[in-house]
């Protein structure tokens, strides 16, 4: 689908990059010859995809850090850009996510998926930004449909995605100038990740199935195919915008997880 040299010498970091969705867009990356650095609060997370992306012939390295932590992820970034060179690319995907109602929903609960995922992505934009701004870059935000559908049982991912859609438009206009784009990526429920097995059950994944008008889950490579697009030079007029990559599920559905 696309060039094997697209990101040739291009340096990316990938926040939750050793698991999941952006383990997924770590390793396209790297097929595609970039440099790869993936970061989340547990090193163990991350070593067996940091071997992978070195056998891809790629430099590559793993680094803990927790995104909610500013001097931590200062730090972190700060490493990155020294060991390899350079930082052109931001992935933000480390997020957080549980089912409960607002009302049993703890402040403690809502808050800490809160600072995961909109100050934990904030924190990472701010401390990449004079890497990024040194020869322009891109960077993307993993969101999510939830805040589109007023879905039951999930108020603080909701309120945390919708503020993560208003950085990226915010960033987009604050930081164009400096030849950096900031977009974001909406997925669907992905195949095979964590957030789908824990976030959902038989009856809400059948019910997924029948109301996707495409008629099936996504995969992550669906999601790293919409991240090498809106980080490469084919998106180079593309910026502020929230793409959704869900086979246009939510179009129609507005059920709570875990529900039929």
């Amino acid at each position: 689908m696309f060039a094997p040299t697209l990101l040739k010498d291009k340096v990316a970091l990938i926040t939750g990059g050793g698991t999941g969705i952006c383990r997924g867009i770590a390793l396209a990356f790297a097929e595609h010859g970039c440099h790869v650095a993936i970061t989340s609060r547990k090193i163990e997370h991350l070593e067996p995809t940091r071997d992978e992306l070195r056998a891809r012939g790629v430099r590559a390295m793993a680094k803990a850090a927790d995104v909610r932590d500013a001097a931590a992820v200062a730090g972190m970034v700060a490493a990155v850009a020294a060991e390899l060179g350079r930082i052109d690319i931001l992935i933000n995907g480390a997020a957080g996510n549980f089912i409960c109602l607002a009302e049993n929903l703890s402040p403690n609960g809502f808050g800490t998926v809160v600072d995961i995922d909109l100050k934990g992505t904030f924190n990472m934009s701010r401390a990449a930004l004079p890497h990024l701004r040194a020869q322009g870059g891109s960077v993307v935000n993993i969101s999510a449909t939830l805040p589109y559908l007023g879905t039951m049982g999930q108020v603080h991912a909701s309120a945390a995605k919708a503020g993560v859609d208003s950085l990226t438009r915010t960033l987009a206009v604050e930081w164009g100038p400096y030849g950096i784009r900031v977009n974001g990526i909406a997925p669907g429920p992905i195949e095979g990740t964590e957030g789908v097995k824990r976030l959902t059950n038989e009856q809400s994944r059948e019910s997924a199935l029948k109301n996707c008008p495409l008629g099936r889950l996504g995969t992550t490579d669906d999601i790293a195919n919409a991240s090498l697009y809106l980080v490469s030079d084919a998106a180079s007029y593309v910026n502020g915008v929230t793409l959704v990559v869900d086979g246009g599920l939510w179009l129609r559905s507005a059920r709570m997880l875990g529900e039929a």
